[in-house]
C-alpha cells in the first residue's frame, strides 16, 4: 500500500473516531458545562441542510468503510482482527450518527405538522368569523329590502291629485307653506282631507238610505194596491176571451205562453224570442209553442233547499243502509248515468211551418241539459194522402228530411267538442245511436238557438241572440224549401212507379212530340246495392255517393233494346241535381266505360242540367231527366245502323229528324233537341 493511500485511510480513522484531538477536548469541554441533554433545544440550533450534508457524508463513509472491510476480507484478513474491527466501530458510529439524524428528522417533521395543524384551526377560526359577518350582512339586506318594498296603508287610498287637492281643501288642512316643501307634510294633510270627505259621504249615504226606506215604503203601499186589481182584471180577461177569439187576438194565450217561455233555457228562449220575432214581422204562416211539465221545468230552477227536518234525515239513512246492502252492478251504474247524461229538459219548442199547399212541417226542439245542445225531430202533415209511393218512403222520414240543409250538416254527431269527454266517461261509442231517441244537433239548430261552439278549446260556448237572428230567415226559407221540394218528388215517384213520367206544361218544348222509349221501373235501392254495380263504380270512387244520398234505379225500354240507369239523389235536391250512372242491354253489354255514346248520353243529362231546370225552383229537375233519357236512347236505337240482309221491317225505324247521324272519330250521335225546329243536333 502506498504512503498517500495509508495518510488517507489514517485522515479515515481520525474522522470517524470523532474528530482531531482539538476536537475530543472542545466536546469534553462543552459536555463538562451542559450537564442536561436535551434533543429538542439542539434541534433548534441545528440547521437541516447542515444535517442533510453530515447524512450524506456519514452514508458514503459507511459505504467506504464497508468496501474496505470487503477488501481486507478478500486479501485474507481474518474474521475479527484488529484492522476490521476498528473499521466495524468506525462503521457502528456513523450508524449512531444516521440514527440520530433520522430522529431529528422526525422532530422536524412532528414540530410541522403541529404548526399546519395550528395554523390550519387559526384559518378556520377566521372562516367561522367571515361566515358570521357574511349572515350579519345578508340579514342587514333582507331588513334594507323590506325596508325598501314597504307599502304603506295610504298607498292603496286613492288619493285626489294635488292640483285638486290644494284647490278644494281648506287651508288648515292644506296648508301650502309646509305641505309644498315636504313631501311627508304633503301625505299627511292629503290622508286628513281624504278622511274629512269620507266623513261627509257617509253623512250623505245615511240620509239617502233615510230616503230610500220611505221610497220603498210607498213602493210597498202600490204593490198592495195594485194586488188588490188583480182579481178584477182577471175576470175582465176572462170575459174578455170570446172577443179575443172572434178577432184572432189571442192575448190571453200570448201572456201564458210568454209566462212559460221564462222556465225555458237560454238556447230555447232565445229560439223562441227570435221564432216569434221572425214570424210577426216576415212569415205568418209561422207558429211557436211551448210543451212539456212547466212545474218540473219551475222545480229545476230552484235551488235546493239547505235545511231538512230529522225524519227526511232518517229517511235518507234508511235508505243509504239499503243501497248498501244491495250494491248495483257496473252495467246498471253506467246505464243510469248514460240516462243522466242525456237527459232532456222537460220543456220543449214546437214551431209549425205553413205551406201554401196547406202541408205543415211540425219541428220539436230539445234542450239536452248536461250535454248543452239542441236537438230536433221533423215530422210532416199533409192535406193528402201520401203512403200511394212505397219509393218515396224515405224523403219525408225524420231522419233523412232534414238532412244536410246545409253542406255536410247530417246531424249525427255532437257539435260540442266538449261532449266527446263526458261520453268516454260513461261508455258512449257515439252520439249517432241515440239520434232516433234524443233528436238529431245538427248546426243549424245549434245557431237558431244562439250556441256557438268554436273550434278552438280555449274559447268557451256562447249564448247569443244576434247568432240566432242572423241565421233564422235564411233557415226557414231553407226548411220551406226542403219541404216543397220533398212534396213534389213525392208526386213525382208515385208516377214514376206506375211507369209514367209526369212532364208539366211549362216544360212540355224541352222534349220532341213523340218519345217511343218508355220507362218500365222505377225503384229504390241502398247504398251498398249501388256501390256493388259495375258501370257505378266511378262514382263511388269519386266521392259522390255518401250516406246521406238516396239511391234508385230506374229501366228505360224500347223493343229488345234495355237501358238501365242508376242515380244518386242529394238530399239538397234540386239545388244538386241526380247523377246518373247508364248501362245499356242491346246487342251485349254496354257501359259509359265502354262506349262513347252512352258516357255522352251521361253527359247530357248530368252536365247538360241547367236545361232541364223548368220554372224555379226547378222542382221537375228529375223526370225531365227522366225524359231526356227516353229521347236519347230513342236517338241513339233510331241512329245505329240496321242489318239491311234482314227481311222485314226494320226494329227501331228512324222517326226523329238528325242534321248528321254521326259526327268525328268517335261516331257520337246528335243528343242535343232543338226546339222549336224540333230536329236534333250534336253540341
Amino acid at each position: 500500500m502506498s504512503s498517500d493511500a495509508l495518510k488517507k485511510r489514517k485522515s479515515k480513522v481520525v474522522r470517524s473516531e470523532g474528530g482531531t484531538p482539538e476536537m475530543k477536548r472542545g466536546r469534553e469541554a462543552e459536555q463538562q458545562d451542559v450537564r442536561v441533554y436535551n434533543e429538542e433545544v439542539e434541534l433548534d440550533s441545528r440547521d437541516p441542510e447542515q444535517d442533510f450534508l453530515q447524512y450524506k457524508e456519514s452514508c458514503e463513509g459507511l459505504a467506504t468503510i464497508m468496501s474496505e472491510i470487503q477488501e481486507l476480507k478478500a486479501n485474507g484478513a481474518k474474521e475479527g482482527s484488529a484492522e476490521v474491527e476498528q473499521r466495524r466501530m468506525q462503521g457502528c458510529i456513523h450508524f449512531m450518527n444516521l440514527k440520530k439524524l433520522n430522529r431529528l428528522a422526525h422532530m422536524r417533521l412532528k414540530r410541522g405538522r403541529d404548526q399546519t395543524h395550528d395554523a390550519k384551526q387559526k384559518v378556520d377560526v377566521l372562516h367561522l368569523q367571515l361566515q358570521n359577518l357574511l349572515y350579519e350582512v345578508m340579514h342587514l339586506q333582507k331588513e334594507i329590502s323590506k325596508c325598501l318594498e314597504f307599502k304603506s296603508k295610504h298607498e292603496e287610498i286613492d288619493l285626489v291629485s294635488e292640483s285638486e287637492f290644494y284647490q278644494e281643501a281648506p287651508d288648515e288642512i292644506s296648508r301650502p307653506h309646509l305641505t309644498k316643501n315636504d313631501p311627508h307634510q304633503l301625505t299627511l294633510a292629503r290622508l286628513d282631507w281624504e278622511l274629512e270627505q269620507r266623513k261627509r259621504l257617509a253623512e250623505k249615504y245615511k240620509e239617502c238610505q233615510s230616503t230610500k226606506e220611505k221610497i220603498q215604503k210607498s213602493i210597498e203601499v202600490k204593490k198592495e194596491h195594485l194586488t188588490s186589481l188583480q182579481p178584477g182584471l182577471n175576470a175582465i180577461m176572462q170575459a174578455s176571451l170570446p172577443v179575443q177569439e172572434y178577432l184572432a187576438m189571442p192575448f190571453e194565450q200570448a201572456q201564458i205562453q210568454t209566462e212559460v217561455a221564462r222556465h225555458l233555457p237560454p238556447a230555447l228562449y232565445v229560439l223562441f224570442v227570435q221564432a216569434n220575432a221572425y214570424g210577426q214581422a216576415c212569415d205568418k204562416n209561422l207558429s211557436v209553442s211551448i210543451s212539456g211539465d212547466v212545474d218540473e221545468a219551475k222545480a229545476l230552477s230552484k235551488p235546493p233547499e239547505d235545511s231538512q227536518d230529522d225524519e227526511s234525515d232518517s229517511d235518507a239513512e234508511e235508505e243509504q243502509e239499503k243501497t248498501k246492502r244491495r250494491r248495483p252492478t257496473t252495467g246498471g251504474q253506467l246505464d243510469d248515468k248514460r240516462k243522466e247524461m242525456l237527459k232532456r229538459h222537460p220543456l220543449s219548442l214546437c214551431l209549425d211551418l205553413k205551406c201554401k199547399d196547406g202541408s205543415i212541417l211540425h219541428l220539436h226542439f230539445y234542450y239536452l241539459m248536461n250535454l248543452n245542445i239542441t236537438t230536433v225531430k221533423a215530422k210532416v202533415s199533409t192535406s193528402t194522402d201520401l203512403n200511394s209511393a212505397i219509393s218515396a218512403g224515405d224523403l219525408l222520414k225524420s231522419d233523412t228530411l232534414l238532412s244536410c240543409l246545409y253542406s255536410s250538416d247530417q246531424g249525427k254527431e255532437t257539435p260540442n267538442p266538449a261532449n266527446r269527454y263526458q261520453f268516454d266517461k260513461v261508455g258512449i261509442v257515439t252520439f249517432a245511436d241515440y239520434v232516433e231517441e234524443l233528436g238529431h244537433p245538427y248546426m243549424w239548430v245549434q245557431s237558431l238557438g244562439g250556441l256557438h261552439f268554436p273550434k278552438d278549446s280555449s274559447e268557451g260556448v256562447s249564448v247569443g241572440s244576434s247568432l240566432s237572428a242572423s241565421h233564422m230567415e235564411n233557415t226557414m226559407k231553407l226548411l220551406r224549401g226542403r219541404l216543397q221540394a220533398r212534396l213534389a218528388l213525392h208526386k213525382q215517384f208515385a208516377s214514376l212507379e206506375h211507369s209514367i213520367i209526369p212532364v208539366s206544361s211549362e216544360c212540355q218544348h224541352l222534349f220532341p212530340a213523340k218519345i217511343i222509349s218508355r220507362l218500365s221501373r222505377w225503384t229504390t235501392i241502398t247504398q251498398q246495392e249501388y256501390m256493388e254495380l259495375p258501370y257505378t263504380r266511378h262514382v263511388s270512387d269519386a266521392g259522390l255517393a255518401k250516406e246521406s244520398d238516396l239511391y234508385f234505379i230506374s229501366v228505360v225500354e224500347r223493343g229488345t233494346a234495355r237501358l238501365q240507369a242508376a242515380l244518386v239523389l242529394s238530399p239538397r235536391y234540386p239545388e244538386i241535381s241526380p247523377l246518373f250512372s247508364l248501362s245499356l242491354s242491346w246487342k251485349g253489354e254496354r257501359t259509359g266505360r265502354t262506349d262513347d255514346n252512352l258516357r255522352a248520353m251521361e253527359s247530357e243529362i248530368n252536365v247538360f242540367k241547367n236545361e232541364l231546370q223548368g220554372p224555379r225552383p226547378g222542382h221537375q229537375l228529375l223526370t225531365n231527366q227522366i225524359s231526356r233519357l227516353c229521347v236519347c236512347l230513342d236517338v241513339y236505337l233510331e241512329t245505329e245502323g240496321q242489318d239491311d240482309s234482314v227481311e222485314g221491317p226494320l226494329e227501331f225505324p228512324r222517326e226523329k229528324m238528325c242534321l248528321r247521324t254521326v259526327r268525328g272519330p268517335n261516331r257520337l250521335k246528335p243528343f242535343k233537341y232543338n226546339h222549336p225546329q224540333g230536329f236534333f243536333s250534336h253540341r
